[in-house]
Protein backbone atom coordinates (compact mmCIF):
# COMPACT_ATOMS: atom_id res chain seq x y z
CA UNK A 1 0.00 0.00 0.00
CA UNK A 2 1.33 3.52 -1.03
CA UNK A 3 2.49 5.80 1.78
CA UNK A 4 1.98 9.61 1.52
CA UNK A 5 5.25 11.67 -0.04
CA UNK A 6 7.19 13.95 2.22
CA UNK A 7 6.92 17.53 0.99
CA UNK A 8 8.41 18.42 -2.25
CA UNK A 9 12.19 20.38 -1.78
CA UNK A 10 14.33 21.42 -4.68
CA UNK A 11 15.48 18.70 -6.34
CA UNK A 12 18.85 17.32 -5.15
CA UNK A 13 19.85 13.99 -7.42
CA UNK A 14 20.73 10.87 -5.35
CA UNK A 15 23.68 10.47 -7.54
CA UNK A 16 25.20 13.91 -6.79
CA UNK A 17 24.74 12.90 -2.97
CA UNK A 18 28.31 11.37 -1.61
CA UNK A 19 27.86 7.97 -0.15
CA UNK A 20 28.60 7.33 3.31
CA UNK A 21 28.62 3.10 2.83
CA UNK A 22 31.56 1.31 4.08
CA UNK A 23 34.13 -0.07 1.41
CA UNK A 24 36.87 -2.15 2.54
CA UNK A 25 38.24 -2.43 -1.52
CA UNK A 26 37.71 -0.16 -4.22
CA UNK A 27 38.95 -1.07 -7.95
CA UNK A 28 39.26 1.87 -9.47
CA UNK A 29 41.58 3.37 -6.65
CA UNK A 30 44.89 2.10 -4.66
CA UNK A 31 44.41 4.12 -1.32
CA UNK A 32 45.32 2.16 1.59
CA UNK A 33 44.78 4.38 3.90
CA UNK A 34 42.20 3.27 6.66
CA UNK A 35 40.29 6.42 7.08
CA UNK A 36 39.02 5.93 3.50
CA UNK A 37 37.87 2.54 3.77
CA UNK A 38 34.94 4.02 6.14
CA UNK A 39 32.82 7.16 5.14
CA UNK A 40 35.25 7.84 2.24
CA UNK A 41 32.98 11.25 1.71
CA UNK A 42 32.27 12.39 5.18
CA UNK A 43 33.58 16.32 6.09
CA UNK A 44 35.04 15.92 8.80
CA UNK A 45 34.52 19.76 9.36
CA UNK A 46 33.57 21.16 13.34
CA UNK A 47 29.87 22.80 12.82
CA UNK A 48 29.85 26.27 13.84
CA UNK A 49 27.40 26.79 17.03
CA UNK A 50 26.09 29.33 19.08
CA UNK A 51 26.74 28.32 21.93
CA UNK A 52 29.77 25.30 22.19
CA UNK A 53 30.55 23.72 25.67
CA UNK A 54 33.76 24.13 27.34
CA UNK A 55 35.80 20.65 26.94
CA UNK A 56 36.88 19.28 30.45
CA UNK A 57 40.29 17.70 30.35
CA UNK A 58 40.95 14.26 32.65
CA UNK A 59 42.45 16.76 35.18
CA UNK A 60 39.67 18.68 36.30
CA UNK A 61 37.44 15.62 37.18
CA UNK A 62 38.32 16.02 41.01
CA UNK A 63 36.23 19.07 40.87
CA UNK A 64 33.68 18.76 37.81
CA UNK A 65 32.49 22.55 36.82
CA UNK A 66 28.63 23.06 35.80
CA UNK A 67 27.75 25.21 33.40
CA UNK A 68 24.10 26.67 32.50
CA UNK A 69 23.67 27.11 28.75
CA UNK A 70 20.64 26.92 26.01
CA UNK A 71 20.61 24.80 23.27
CA UNK A 72 20.86 26.40 19.81
CA UNK A 73 17.48 25.99 17.89
CA UNK A 74 17.66 23.13 14.79
CA UNK A 75 14.91 24.32 12.04
CA UNK A 76 11.07 23.62 12.07
CA UNK A 77 10.04 20.11 11.58
CA UNK A 78 7.54 20.46 8.69
CA UNK A 79 4.77 19.01 9.81
CA UNK A 80 4.87 20.99 13.40
CA UNK A 81 2.72 24.11 13.84
CA UNK A 82 4.86 24.99 16.82
CA UNK A 83 8.12 25.25 18.06
CA UNK A 84 10.33 22.06 18.13
CA UNK A 85 12.71 23.46 20.75
CA UNK A 86 12.05 24.11 24.08
CA UNK A 87 14.12 26.67 24.99
CA UNK A 88 15.49 25.57 28.54
CA UNK A 89 18.20 25.99 30.32
CA UNK A 90 20.61 22.89 30.12
CA UNK A 91 22.85 22.05 32.77
CA UNK A 92 25.80 19.54 31.88
CA UNK A 93 28.72 18.05 33.46
CA UNK A 94 31.84 16.54 31.73
CA UNK A 95 32.97 13.43 33.72
CA UNK A 96 35.40 11.48 31.39
CA UNK A 97 36.10 10.13 28.16
CA UNK A 98 37.16 7.07 27.07
CA UNK A 99 39.52 6.58 24.43
CA UNK A 100 40.92 3.04 23.77
CA UNK A 101 43.73 2.46 21.36
CA UNK A 102 41.16 0.90 19.06
CA UNK A 103 40.45 3.45 16.28
CA UNK A 104 37.54 4.90 15.00
CA UNK A 105 34.23 3.32 17.42
CA UNK A 106 32.22 2.11 14.65
CA UNK A 107 29.30 -0.04 16.74
CA UNK A 108 27.59 -0.36 19.36
CA UNK A 109 24.61 -2.62 21.17
CA UNK A 110 23.19 -2.71 24.87
CA UNK A 111 21.11 -5.68 26.25
CA UNK A 112 20.94 -6.82 29.54
CA UNK A 113 23.07 -4.11 31.72
CA UNK A 114 26.10 -4.48 29.51
CA UNK A 115 27.17 -2.88 26.41
CA UNK A 116 29.11 -4.33 23.63
CA UNK A 117 31.25 -1.64 21.61
CA UNK A 118 32.84 -2.19 18.21
CA UNK A 119 36.15 -0.77 16.42
CA UNK A 120 38.56 -0.70 14.01
CA UNK A 121 40.73 -3.06 16.27
CA UNK A 122 39.80 -6.98 16.56
CA UNK A 123 38.47 -6.54 20.52
CA UNK A 124 34.80 -6.17 21.30
CA UNK A 125 34.97 -4.15 24.57
CA UNK A 126 31.94 -5.12 27.14
CA UNK A 127 31.03 -2.64 29.53
CA UNK A 128 29.14 -3.00 32.56
CA UNK A 129 26.33 -0.89 33.70
CA UNK A 130 25.29 0.74 35.71
CA UNK A 131 28.42 1.77 36.68
CA UNK A 132 29.99 2.12 33.39
CA UNK A 133 33.17 0.12 33.58
CA UNK A 134 35.03 -2.65 31.20
CA UNK A 135 34.52 -5.89 32.29
CA UNK A 136 35.67 -7.94 29.58
CA UNK A 137 36.10 -8.59 25.63
CA UNK A 138 35.72 -10.62 22.68
CA UNK A 139 38.67 -11.09 20.34
CA UNK A 140 39.30 -12.72 17.04
CA UNK A 141 41.48 -13.01 13.83
CA UNK A 142 39.78 -10.16 11.67
CA UNK A 143 39.44 -6.59 12.55
CA UNK A 144 36.25 -3.71 12.22
CA UNK A 145 33.55 -5.08 13.66
CA UNK A 146 31.15 -2.75 11.66
CA UNK A 147 28.03 -4.04 13.35
CA UNK A 148 26.51 -6.07 16.45
CA UNK A 149 23.35 -7.12 17.53
CA UNK A 150 22.46 -8.92 20.62
CA UNK A 151 19.41 -11.40 20.92
CA UNK A 152 18.60 -13.45 24.30
CA UNK A 153 22.22 -15.86 24.81
CA UNK A 154 24.09 -14.43 21.95
CA UNK A 155 26.42 -11.69 20.86
CA UNK A 156 26.48 -11.24 16.55
CA UNK A 157 29.28 -9.34 15.16
CA UNK A 158 29.72 -8.39 11.54
CA UNK A 159 33.18 -7.81 10.35
CA UNK A 160 34.20 -6.05 7.15
CA UNK A 161 35.55 -9.46 5.76
CA UNK A 162 31.89 -10.15 5.53
CA UNK A 163 31.37 -12.89 8.25
CA UNK A 164 29.55 -12.96 11.37
CA UNK A 165 30.75 -14.00 14.48
CA UNK A 166 28.57 -15.50 17.07
CA UNK A 167 29.39 -15.68 20.59
CA UNK A 168 26.87 -17.51 23.24
CA UNK A 169 27.11 -15.95 26.99
CA UNK A 170 25.76 -17.71 30.36
CA UNK A 171 25.69 -16.02 33.47
CA UNK A 172 26.71 -18.46 35.85
CA UNK A 173 27.94 -16.25 38.62
CA UNK A 174 29.76 -14.00 36.08
CA UNK A 175 29.34 -13.63 32.88
CA UNK A 176 30.82 -15.85 30.33
CA UNK A 177 31.28 -15.33 26.70
CA UNK A 178 32.05 -18.63 24.55
CA UNK A 179 32.53 -18.48 20.64
CA UNK A 180 30.92 -20.95 18.97
CA UNK A 181 30.48 -20.10 15.09
CA UNK A 182 31.56 -18.22 12.21
CA UNK A 183 28.62 -17.52 9.67
CA UNK A 184 28.67 -18.32 6.80
CA UNK A 185 30.39 -21.66 8.04
CA UNK A 186 33.69 -22.72 6.74
CA UNK A 187 33.66 -24.70 3.67
CA UNK A 188 30.30 -23.15 3.08
CA UNK A 189 31.69 -20.67 0.14
CA UNK A 190 30.22 -22.63 -2.38
CA UNK A 191 27.41 -22.18 -5.51
CA UNK A 192 24.52 -24.64 -5.28
CA UNK A 193 22.23 -24.27 -8.39
CA UNK A 194 18.49 -24.22 -6.76
CA UNK A 195 15.87 -24.29 -8.99
CA UNK A 196 17.66 -22.61 -11.99
CA UNK A 197 18.93 -19.80 -9.64
CA UNK A 198 22.32 -19.27 -8.25
CA UNK A 199 22.92 -18.40 -4.44
CA UNK A 200 25.99 -17.14 -3.49
CA UNK A 201 26.47 -18.53 0.54
CA UNK A 202 28.52 -15.21 1.50
CA UNK A 203 28.22 -11.77 0.53
CA UNK A 204 30.00 -10.15 -2.09
CA UNK A 205 30.79 -6.96 0.11
CA UNK A 206 30.90 -5.86 3.50
CA UNK A 207 28.06 -5.89 5.98
CA UNK A 208 26.87 -2.95 6.54
CA UNK A 209 23.69 -3.71 8.80
CA UNK A 210 22.86 -6.72 10.97
CA UNK A 211 18.87 -7.30 12.82
CA UNK A 212 17.16 -10.43 14.36
CA UNK A 213 13.74 -11.76 14.49
CA UNK A 214 14.03 -14.50 17.49
CA UNK A 215 10.33 -15.30 17.19
CA UNK A 216 10.85 -16.75 13.21
CA UNK A 217 14.58 -17.90 14.65
CA UNK A 218 16.37 -15.57 11.46
CA UNK A 219 19.50 -13.46 11.61
CA UNK A 220 19.48 -10.97 8.33
CA UNK A 221 22.31 -9.30 6.91
CA UNK A 222 22.83 -6.44 4.39
CA UNK A 223 25.64 -5.21 2.69
CA UNK A 224 26.73 -2.73 0.16
CA UNK A 225 26.38 -5.67 -2.58
CA UNK A 226 22.92 -4.26 -2.32
CA UNK A 227 21.55 -7.51 -1.10
CA UNK A 228 19.71 -8.75 2.35
CA UNK A 229 20.66 -12.51 3.61
CA UNK A 230 18.12 -14.43 5.55
CA UNK A 231 20.23 -16.86 7.52
CA UNK A 232 18.20 -19.62 10.07
CA UNK A 233 19.78 -19.08 13.40
CA UNK A 234 19.15 -22.86 14.43
CA UNK A 235 21.81 -24.29 12.22
CA UNK A 236 23.42 -20.64 10.17
CA UNK A 237 22.05 -21.70 7.12
CA UNK A 238 21.80 -19.05 4.41
CA UNK A 239 17.94 -19.69 3.46
CA UNK A 240 17.26 -16.62 0.84
CA UNK A 241 19.04 -14.04 -0.36
CA UNK A 242 16.67 -10.69 -1.02
CA UNK A 243 17.69 -9.05 -3.93
CA UNK A 244 16.62 -5.75 -2.28
CA UNK A 245 18.04 -2.51 -3.26
CA UNK A 246 19.63 -0.47 -7.32
CA UNK A 247 23.01 0.86 -4.41
CA UNK A 248 24.37 -0.30 -1.64
CA UNK A 249 22.03 -1.13 1.72
CA UNK A 250 22.95 0.89 4.93
CA UNK A 251 20.68 0.23 7.46
CA UNK A 252 18.43 -2.75 8.06
CA UNK A 253 15.66 -3.13 11.02
CA UNK A 254 13.07 -5.91 11.52
CA UNK A 255 10.09 -5.24 13.58
CA UNK A 256 7.94 -7.57 16.22
CA UNK A 257 5.51 -8.47 13.41
CA UNK A 258 8.32 -9.77 11.26
CA UNK A 259 8.17 -6.95 8.63
CA UNK A 260 11.12 -5.83 7.69
CA UNK A 261 12.52 -2.56 6.80
CA UNK A 262 15.73 -1.64 4.45
CA UNK A 263 17.27 1.54 3.78
CA UNK A 264 19.34 2.48 1.04
CA UNK A 265 21.56 4.98 -1.48
CA UNK A 266 18.96 4.87 -3.79
CA UNK A 267 17.47 7.14 -1.38
CA UNK A 268 14.46 4.79 -0.35
CA UNK A 269 13.31 2.73 2.51
CA UNK A 270 11.45 -0.35 1.20
CA UNK A 271 9.03 -2.33 3.23
CA UNK A 272 9.32 -6.50 3.03
CA UNK A 273 6.53 -8.96 4.66
CA UNK A 274 7.57 -12.60 4.77
CA UNK A 275 5.19 -15.51 3.69
CA UNK A 276 5.67 -18.58 4.40
CA UNK A 277 3.83 -19.86 1.72
CA UNK A 278 6.15 -18.69 -0.91
CA UNK A 279 8.98 -21.56 -1.44
CA UNK A 280 12.22 -20.43 -1.36
CA UNK A 281 11.51 -16.31 -1.88
CA UNK A 282 9.70 -15.71 0.75
CA UNK A 283 9.98 -12.34 1.41
CA UNK A 284 8.19 -9.70 -0.87
CA UNK A 285 8.35 -6.28 -1.39
CA UNK A 286 5.07 -4.35 0.16
CA UNK A 287 5.82 -0.28 -0.17
CA UNK A 288 8.91 1.83 -1.31
CA UNK A 289 8.79 4.75 0.83
CA UNK A 290 11.02 7.68 -0.73
CA UNK A 291 13.61 10.47 1.43
CA UNK A 292 13.57 12.76 -1.24
CA UNK A 293 16.25 12.33 -3.08
CA UNK A 294 18.31 11.91 -0.10
CA UNK A 295 20.49 8.40 0.84
CA UNK A 296 19.16 6.86 3.67
CA UNK A 297 22.47 5.80 5.97
CA UNK A 298 20.22 4.81 9.54
CA UNK A 299 17.02 3.56 10.56
CA UNK A 300 15.33 3.30 14.29
CA UNK A 301 11.91 1.21 14.77
CA UNK A 302 9.99 2.27 18.28
CA UNK A 303 9.48 -0.77 20.84
CA UNK A 304 6.03 -1.17 19.73
CA UNK A 305 6.49 -0.47 15.98
CA UNK A 306 4.63 2.21 15.42
CA UNK A 307 7.50 4.64 14.26
CA UNK A 308 9.79 4.37 11.56
CA UNK A 309 12.88 6.96 11.63
CA UNK A 310 15.50 7.14 8.71
CA UNK A 311 18.34 9.47 9.09
CA UNK A 312 19.45 10.44 5.96
CA UNK A 313 22.75 12.94 4.24
CA UNK A 314 21.25 15.79 3.82
CA UNK A 315 20.74 15.72 8.29
CA UNK A 316 16.99 14.85 8.02
CA UNK A 317 15.28 12.58 10.24
CA UNK A 318 12.24 11.34 8.85
CA UNK A 319 9.65 9.51 9.97
CA UNK A 320 6.46 6.96 8.99
CA UNK A 321 3.70 6.09 11.10
CA UNK A 322 2.51 2.47 11.13
CA UNK A 323 -1.07 1.92 10.01
CA UNK A 324 -3.90 -0.48 10.36
CA UNK A 325 -2.14 -3.14 8.65
CA UNK A 326 0.79 -4.64 8.78
CA UNK A 327 3.45 -3.13 6.89
CA UNK A 328 1.63 0.06 6.28
CA UNK A 329 3.35 3.44 7.02
CA UNK A 330 2.18 6.58 6.35
CA UNK A 331 4.72 9.80 6.32
CA UNK A 332 4.60 11.84 9.60
CA UNK A 333 7.03 14.40 8.85
CA UNK A 334 11.16 15.42 9.22
CA UNK A 335 13.21 15.83 12.13
CA UNK A 336 15.83 18.70 11.18
CA UNK A 337 18.46 20.11 12.65
CA UNK A 338 21.69 18.60 11.76
CA UNK A 339 24.03 19.87 9.35
CA UNK A 340 25.55 17.17 8.23
CA UNK A 341 24.34 13.75 7.47
CA UNK A 342 22.68 11.37 10.02
CA UNK A 343 25.11 8.59 10.47
CA UNK A 344 23.09 6.31 13.22
CA UNK A 345 19.72 6.05 15.24
CA UNK A 346 18.84 4.73 18.79
CA UNK A 347 15.15 4.63 20.57
CA UNK A 348 14.02 4.73 23.67
CA UNK A 349 10.35 4.82 24.75
CA UNK A 350 8.95 7.95 23.41
CA UNK A 351 12.73 9.27 22.92
CA UNK A 352 14.80 9.07 19.75
CA UNK A 353 18.57 10.13 19.39
CA UNK A 354 20.13 10.74 16.18
CA UNK A 355 24.27 10.84 16.05
CA UNK A 356 26.04 13.04 13.11
CA UNK A 357 28.53 13.59 10.69
CA UNK A 358 28.54 17.05 12.53
CA UNK A 359 29.84 15.63 15.54
CA UNK A 360 26.78 15.96 17.82
CA UNK A 361 23.48 13.90 18.83
CA UNK A 362 20.30 15.55 19.45
CA UNK A 363 18.23 13.77 21.59
CA UNK A 364 13.99 14.20 20.74
CA UNK A 365 10.83 13.35 22.38
CA UNK A 366 7.81 12.41 20.97
CA UNK A 367 4.75 13.45 22.49
CA UNK A 368 1.27 12.29 22.63
CA UNK A 369 0.13 14.52 20.00
CA UNK A 370 2.79 12.84 17.51
CA UNK A 371 5.03 15.56 17.67
CA UNK A 372 8.57 15.65 18.41
CA UNK A 373 10.35 17.91 20.35
CA UNK A 374 14.19 18.50 20.85
CA UNK A 375 15.48 18.17 24.53
CA UNK A 376 19.18 18.12 23.72
CA UNK A 377 22.18 18.99 21.79
CA UNK A 378 25.02 16.93 23.31
CA UNK A 379 28.65 18.04 21.93
CA UNK A 380 32.10 17.09 22.80
CA UNK A 381 33.06 15.00 20.18
CA UNK A 382 35.60 15.55 17.76
CA UNK A 383 34.73 13.48 14.79
CA UNK A 384 31.56 12.44 13.24
CA UNK A 385 29.32 10.11 15.60
CA UNK A 386 29.27 6.45 13.92
CA UNK A 387 26.97 5.03 16.31
CA UNK A 388 24.82 5.00 19.27
CA UNK A 389 22.69 3.28 22.04
CA UNK A 390 19.62 4.41 24.19
CA UNK A 391 18.28 2.86 26.89
CA UNK A 392 15.76 3.80 29.85
CA UNK A 393 17.31 4.72 33.76
CA UNK A 394 20.65 6.22 34.62
CA UNK A 395 23.71 4.92 34.98
CA UNK A 396 24.91 5.09 38.59
CA UNK A 397 23.32 3.41 41.71
CA UNK A 398 22.38 6.70 42.91
CA UNK A 399 20.25 8.24 39.99
CA UNK A 400 16.24 7.14 40.02
CA UNK A 401 15.21 4.82 37.14
CA UNK A 402 13.52 7.53 34.91
CA UNK A 403 15.33 9.82 31.76
CA UNK A 404 17.18 8.08 29.47
CA UNK A 405 20.54 7.28 28.97
CA UNK A 406 23.04 7.27 25.60
CA UNK A 407 26.05 5.76 24.26
CA UNK A 408 28.24 7.34 21.50
CA UNK A 409 30.94 6.23 19.80
CA UNK A 410 32.89 8.68 17.39
CA UNK A 411 35.13 8.22 14.04
CA UNK A 412 37.95 10.26 16.62
CA UNK A 413 37.94 7.06 19.06
CA UNK A 414 35.96 7.73 21.72
CA UNK A 415 33.39 6.34 23.35
CA UNK A 416 30.93 8.36 25.79
CA UNK A 417 27.48 8.23 28.04
CA UNK A 418 25.30 10.41 28.05
CA UNK A 419 22.39 10.97 30.95
CA UNK A 420 19.76 12.91 29.35
CA UNK A 421 16.44 13.59 32.42
CA UNK A 422 13.93 15.88 32.19
CA UNK A 423 12.38 17.39 35.26
CA UNK A 424 8.83 17.02 34.60
CA UNK A 425 6.85 13.87 32.70
CA UNK A 426 8.09 14.47 29.21
CA UNK A 427 5.47 10.75 28.11
CA UNK A 428 2.75 12.38 29.75
CA UNK A 429 2.70 15.73 27.97
CA UNK A 430 4.24 19.33 28.98
CA UNK A 431 7.92 20.29 29.62
CA UNK A 432 7.77 22.46 32.67
CA UNK A 433 10.97 23.23 33.99
CA UNK A 434 14.48 22.16 32.53
CA UNK A 435 16.40 19.41 31.15
CA UNK A 436 19.85 18.58 32.10
CA UNK A 437 21.99 16.09 30.89
CA UNK A 438 25.43 14.99 32.07
CA UNK A 439 28.29 13.71 29.72
CA UNK A 440 29.72 10.50 31.65
CA UNK A 441 32.20 8.65 29.73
Amino acid sequence: MASLDPPDSPPNPTTNIPSLAIRTHDTHTHTNTTNNKFFRSISHKEPSFAETPPRLSTTSLGSPRLYLSQPSTPRLSFTSTKQDVVDLHTIYRCISSVLKKDGQILSIAASNDLVYTGSQSNIIRIWKLPEFTECGHLKSKACMVVSLQVSNDKVYAAYADCKIRVWHRTWEGAVKHVRVATIPKPGGYVRSYITGKDKMMKHEGPITSLAINVSDDILYSASIDRTVKVWRISDLKCIETIQAHQEPINSIVVADDGVLYTASDDATVRVWRRNFCSGDRPHSLTVTLPAKYSPVKTLALTADGGVLYGGCTDGYVHYWLKGWFSGQLQYGGALQGHTHAVMCLGSAANYVVSGSADSSCRVWVREQDGQHKCLAILQGHRGPIRCVAAFLGGTTNEEVDDGCSICTGSLDGVLKVWRVKCTSNTARGTLQNGCEYFELA
